[in-house]
């Protein structure tokens, strides 16, 4: 089974890729655009790099879903789909304009349909609050004095994964939002490995 775990910036997205991935022994497949070489431009100038990174993004994880595709058992700790959220959000903030928004559509477009899809996309839902603690523990150098982007993102990211999802036709029966507790607790871990099973289950039937 192919799983995607999506969320905003602190949900857990690495650390839930990690338990899972030793709690079914499947294999882990990393978000690239942390390295990105954008990255770092896109968090200095928004309205500059915003398009133009978020293009990068596209290509960096294309490339990865790519080299992955005959890959039975994997979690991706991102997809393309929390890219397309991004742009969502950088576009109802005013980052891109409608032009480089329809754009930037197009080409994920382009890019979506020679991938295998997931079998599963999991988007977690966490508390603002914590996000925001979650940020301030990891220390990322480019996510420090981004409290106003922080905020936006956070108030409107559920409803933006809402649009993506919808607008990319992704089967709602193979989308779960799984609010999530404390990710280093074995009993919710099994937990979510439970929700997982029953989902999949249903989705077979």
């Amino acid at each position: 089974m192919r799983i995607g775990i999506n969320g905003p910036n602190g949900a857990g997205k690495s650390l839930l890729t990690r338990q899972l991935a030793t709690f079914l022994c499947y294999e882990i497949v990393k978000e690239p655009v942390e390295h990105n070489e954008y990255l770092s431009y896109f968090y200095e100038d928004k309205d500059t790099f915003s398009y133009m990174g978020q293009n990068a993004f596209y290509a960096a994880m294309f490339l990865q879903m790519w080299n992955t595709k005959d890959k039975v058992d994997v979690i991706f700790d991102s997809t393309f789909y929390s890219n397309l959220i991004y742009t969502e959000l950088l576009h109802l903030e005013g980052y891109m304009t409608p032009a480089q928004y329809e754009l930037s559509l197009a080409i994920a477009r382009e890019h979506v349909k020679q991938l295998p899809p997931t079998d599963l996309e999991i988007v977690l839902v966490r508390d603002k609050t914590l996000l925001f603690k979650h940020v301030a523990q990891r220390g990322r150098p480019f996510e420090i004095n981004e409290i106003n982007y922080l905020n936006f993102h956070y108030d409107h990211y559920y409803a933006a994964a809402r649009e993506v999802y919808t607008k990319f036709a992704f089967p709602a029966e193979k989308l779960l939002l799984l609010e999530v507790n404390d990710l280093k607790a074995p009993l919710e871990i099994a937990r979510i490995v439970a929700l997982i099973k029953e989902k999949v289950a249903e989705n077979a039937k």
